[in-house]
């Protein structure tokens, strides 16, 4: 599926359904409405993980929104996002993690889960927002995908290599004012040595939202907050209860506030969390159970 920039400067635009469990994005007035589904409202928060952390069924009976995190190293078929979709309870919502050839190049660890190698003569015409056909085309099959899961929102997660250099920032400008951004958000998650400043004025002017762990520093932009907890010393950290009494009071400002858990015992802290809001959620697993006690 090959893509392109038109000549308002958008990709070519795949038609979003009539209806889905998703927030929708109005362009003309630079801000969300809601769809038909349940948002979090001001000072509320969703609760969920980064990846299905058990059984989908079970999942959808115990958060109420996911991240995708399998579309970052590869692509499932269009197909897939519909069946979940169609799977899922009414109100259940989805966000995704954008693929890795928009945002991540090739010497990156990561690309060895694609199931076709990059050729060698091609490799500098992917990641880093390029503005090349490759990227453009990862990009098409990405919102392919986000169309058929009807996703709110997209993480475009960067890797620490994507510093703030006059090339990388026209990347992000020209990708982000030139794709259709119809029926969702993007979100932004920049690592390495980006400044404040240079953070908040980027997402201001393209409209990002700015994704950060809340434990480890302070969200500068967005009427959505979406916090991405990765734990404070690595992938295998357990939150503490002081941990997640910090995150509840980030999370009682008077915006909507996604906290989606990313780290070895992301359901368990996930659920521990939703119980400290006083959000009922129906049993995990005898032994995610036994876990929290």
């Amino acid at each position: 599926m090959k893509g392109r920039f038109d000549s308002v400067g958008r990709t070519n635009v795949i038609e979003l359904p009539a209806s889905g469990s998703r927030w929708v994005y109005n362009t003309s007035m630079r801000r969300p409405y809601r769809g038909n589904t349940t948002d979090p409202g001001a000072g509320q928060a969703k609760v969920g993980t980064c990846g299905f952390a058990m059984g989908r069924q079970e999942y959808y009976k115990t958060f109420p929104v996911i991240e995708i995190q399998q579309t970052f190293y590869k692509l499932p078929r269009v197909s897939t996002g519909a069946r979940w979709r169609a799977g899922a309870p009414t109100g259940f919502e989805f966000t995704m993690k954008a693929w890795q050839l928009i945002t991540h190049e090739p010497s990156s660890p990561t690309y060895r889960r694609l199931t076709r190698p990059i050729p060698p003569a091609s490799k500098d015409h992917y990641g880093a927002f390029r503005p090349t056909e490759e990227v453009i085309e990862a990009w098409v099959r990405t919102q392919a995908f986000a169309t058929a899961l009807g996703v709110s929102i997209i993480v475009f997660q960067c890797p620490p290599s994507f510093t703030p250099t006059p090339e990388h920032i026209a990347n992000l400008r020209t990708f982000f004012t030139r794709i259709d951004r119809t029926g969702w958000q993007a979100a932004w998650e920049p690592r390495g040595i980006w400044t404040a400043d240079l953070i908040q004025g980027l997402c201001r002017e393209l409209d990002l939202i700015h994704v950060v762990d809340p434990l480890k520093e302070p969200s500068l932009h967005g009427a959505i907050r979406y916090y991405r907890l990765h734990g404070l010393t690595g992938y295998r950290y357990v939150h503490t209860d002081q941990d997640l009494e910090r995150l509840k009071a980030v999370c009682a400002q008077d915006l909507p506030t996604y906290c989606l858990f990313n780290n070895l015992l992301m359901a368990e802290d996930a659920v521990r969390f939703q119980a400290l809001l006083g959000e009922k959620a129906e049993p995990l697993r005898t032994r995610i159970v036994k876990a929290v006690r």
